[in-house]
């Protein structure tokens, strides 16, 4: 993806939190995941927009979408123009195996914001039948 147009925006503090895309007479707001936010808008607006996001949603759960495997429930570790690595979400774990994986950028379908809704199976990489993991402190009853 090109992106040599697009005006980088970080917050006061020199934090990136993404960019404006111009188009037209306006711009139109990317995360740093290389979402479009909303459509176009004047830039004032863009720049809201963007300082509101702010970078949360980088620590929230996603879901990988594997094929002929299990969901995997991961959480974001790096992204840049470059890629994005997740990892398989440890629930905090330091004892457990660290399994990365290297994504696209933009933002790829197989990544999705996770939702209790879609309640995906945590699968362990290594097992293609898919391997349901209870969350730490849930019962399984």
């Amino acid at each position: 993806m090109d992106t040599r147009d697009w005006i980088e925006h970080r917050r006061a503090d020199g934090e990136r939190v993404g960019w404006m895309r111009p188009e037209g007479d306006g711009f139109v707001p990317v995360d740093l995941l290389g979402r479009d936010r909303a459509g176009v808008l004047d830039w004032l607006a863009a720049e809201e927009l963007l300082d509101a996001l702010g970078i949360g949603y980088l620590a929230d759960p996603y879901m990988l979408e594997r094929p002929d495997a299990a969901p995997l429930r991961v959480r974001i570790v790096e992204v840049s123009t470059d890629g994005i690595r997740v990892k398989v979400d440890d629930f905090g774990a330091i004892d457990g195996p660290r399994i990365h994986f290297d994504l696209a950028w933009p933002m790829p379908p197989e990544l999705r914001v996770w939702s209790a809704d879609t309640a995906p199976i945590n699968g362990r990489p290594e097992d293609d039948g898919g391997f349901e993991t209870p969350l730490r402190g849930s019962s399984t009853t």
